[in-house]
Formats: C-alpha cells, structure tokens, sequence
C-alpha cells in the first residue's frame, strides 16, 4: 500500500504493530536482532551483514523493503524467500486481529516477518526499518546492535525538512545498552546521535573513521565503499559481542553477498555489450553518487533510461541529470509515479536530449537498439522502474 498511494498507507506510532505482537505471543522476543535505519545503504547493510553471518554458520534472517516484482522479497531466511503458503497461513490463522486492528500494509507484513523468524528459529534476523525510525513498526525489537547508515533528505513530508529532524527519527532505534554504529560522521547530527546515545548508555561507534582498507566484495559500485565500511565495523562489533565469527567469514561474506542473500537491484548488470546497469538509488544523495559514478567511468556514449515518483525533490534531481546523456522516459507502473509529459516537460526545459516512450521496458529496448556496443546504458530514477527490468 505505502510503494502504491505513499503517505496515505502510513500510520505513525507502535500501537497496531504492538497489539498484533502481543496477539503473536511476542516473536520478537525470542531471536536476536540487528535494526538498521538511515537514509541511503539500509538493504546493501543488511544484506552483507546476514552474508558474513551465514558464511559463519548461522541461520539468518532477513526482513527489508520495498520489493521490486515479488511480496516475498521482503522476508528472506539465508536467502529463500518465505513461501506463498506461509504468508497465506499467517493471514487466514490472524484474519480476526488483522480486521480489528486494521494494520498498514507494513505493519502486518512486519507482524508476520516476526512470527515467521520466531517459527523457524533463526539465529539472527536482520530488521530494516520501513521509514524513519523511533515510531517505525519495527521499533519494537531490542536489538544486540543498532546500525544507522546515513542521513540525508528524503521523506521530507513524513520526516521533516531538515537533517537533524530526520536524524531524530532514526535515533529513536538506539536501545539501552546497546551499541549504536553509525555508517557515516556528519556534522550537522552527530550531536542528535551522542545525545541519544548518552541517555541510552549505549556506545557510540562510527564506521567511516576506521577502515583504511577495504576487501574486495561483490557488492559493485563506489557508492558501496561506505556501506562495505559499515558493514566491517558492523562485524567487528559483532565480535567483541564474543559471535563466532571469522576474519575467512567476513571476506566469503562480502563476496558472496549475492548469491549468500539473494540481492537483486543494486547497481545490477542487466547485459554486457552495451553494458546495461540498474539501480534503484531513489533520493537526492543516492543519485548523485550514482551520477558521480557514471561519469569516471568509460564509455563511447552514455545513455539513460529513466522514470521519477512525483514528490517535491523532482527539480532538485533533474538539475542532477549528466547533460552529456541520451535519455529516454517513460511513467513507471506506480500510482505515485511523475507522468512522462510532466517530466519530458521538465528536462526539454534544462534543454536535455530526451524522448518519451510508453512504458520502461519500451524505452529500454529502444535505448539497447540505439546504442553502440561500447555504449553505456544507466536505467533508474526510482526501485520501481528497476522492477520493471529486472
């Protein structure tokens, strides 16, 4: 509901998430955790921490949004997605609480991620929260550590205008006790997190002022170095948590993160020759590394398959858009989605080169009979656009 009609599906506060947990018996209690929250870099976090975990042994699970074609991308055990037949157990056995309670799509989807983990006995289930943080339903875990990845706008009418508004709600994750790692130093909230972190008694750690070196991972793309960063100091924490878990684990880890996990739509390679790349950076800050990244690399002449949500960074991300590209849009299959007249509108304005197509994979297949071989091929501007070439 939320990746369909946006803020509309969202409810704020833990009273539903609670009132199903508690008619659930509490799963949440019973298996370790990990929260991760923050801007841009949750799912690749996520991912590569549950790829070290099981390359130790342990049976992790996995719980992260949105998904691009399948609901059940979203609740993974080493992996495998949980099956139809359990999601449709979980509804039918809790129709009665889901119709009294009347949940988000998110907070039941939660509510079964935790009853699922808790069926099948995990070890470790690795939490993303869906938006924000201290009022996110996942909120009501304790984790054994809390990672968050970086802030930077995004949600804004959700969220606040401001970082330090943001990073308020992510700070809500910090527990008593617990460790906090934090992906990225920026000045503007470091403050938000020590005070938060003073009031919980947790250790404040930071992951980008301790790697010097960086493994080799499967996770591709410079947008990835922070995360990977994030992740080895995620582990490392881990360690002193006295985890089992290897130096030879962290490096099959984070070279196994895809097939470990099942990770689909970052910085993805569709086909090689034009080489073809999809990635579901959505926001301000995860395009402009995306964008950054386009343009040190090689190649004859640089195309760009694109569709945006309609939300009020759309300016601020076309003035983003490499004026050396060819482009071709369309409106992605979302209710929420920015019409192609609106947008061919808009970047026929910043005079970039652009045609509009009918639908996404239209335009990418116009983009691919176009190109040269030595050509590159960027496809993007929203996860749901990835969606719907993958």
């Amino acid at each position: 509901m939320f990746q369909q009609v946006g803020q509309k599906a969202f409810k704020v506060g833990l009273e539903n998430i609670v009132a199903l947990d508690n008619h659930l018996r509490n799963p949440h209690t019973r298996f370790k955790s990990i929260h991760i929250a923050g801007t841009n870099g949750k799912g690749s976090t996520a991912h590569g921490v549950a790829s070290i975990l099981q390359q130790a042994g342990f049976k992790v699970g996995l719980y992260t949004s949105p998904h691009y074609k399948d609901f059940r991308e979203r609740i993974k055990i080493n992996g495998t997605f949980i099956s139809e037949e359990a999601v449709v157990a979980f509804v039918e056995a809790n129709r009665s609480i889901i119709e009294k309670t009347q949940p988000s799509f998110f907070e039941w989807s939660t509510a079964l991620a935790f009853y699922y983990f808790d069926k099948e006995a995990v070890d470790f289930a690795i939490i993303e929260t869906g938006l924000g943080g201290g009022l996110d339903a996942t909120n009501i875990i304790t984790p054994i550590l809390s990672i968050i990845t970086n802030i930077s706008l995004d949600h804004t009418h959700i969220l606040g205008n401001t970082l330090e508004d943001i990073a308020a709600h992510k700070a809500g994750i910090i527990k008593r006790h617990k460790p906090v790692l934090i992906g990225k130093y920026q000045e503007e909230v470091a403050s938000t997190f020590l005070q938060k972190a003073k009031e919980q008694y947790s250790f404040l750690y930071y992951a980008d002022q301790n790697h010097r070196y960086l493994p080799s991972s499967d996770l591709v793309g410079d947008y990835q170095k922070e995360n990977i960063a994030t992740i080895l100091k995620a582990t490392h924490i881990l360690q002193t948590l006295n985890i089992p878990i290897s130096d030879k684990h962290i490096l099959e880890g984070l070279n196994n993160v895809i097939p470990n996990t099942n990770f689909i739509g970052r910085w993805q390679t569709l086909q090689d020759r034009p080489l073809v790349i999809t990635d579901a950076a959505h926001n301000i800050a995860g395009l402009t590394t995306i964008f950054q990244q386009i343009q040190l690399m090689e190649y004859r002449q640089l195309h760009i398959v694109l569709g945006l949500i309609d939300k009020k960074e759309v300016e601020a991300i076309i003035d983003l858009l490499p004026s050396n590209a060819y482009y071709y849009i369309a409106t992605p299959q979302n209710n929420r989605a920015l019409t192609v007249e609106a947008l061919l509108s808009k970047m026929k304005e910043k005079e970039l080169l652009v045609q509009a197509f009918p639908s996404i994979p239209e335009a990418l297949n116009i983009a691919k009979e176009t190109a040269h071989q030595r050509d590159f091929i960027f496809v993007g501007g929203s996860s749901y656009v990835v969606a719907e070439v993958i």
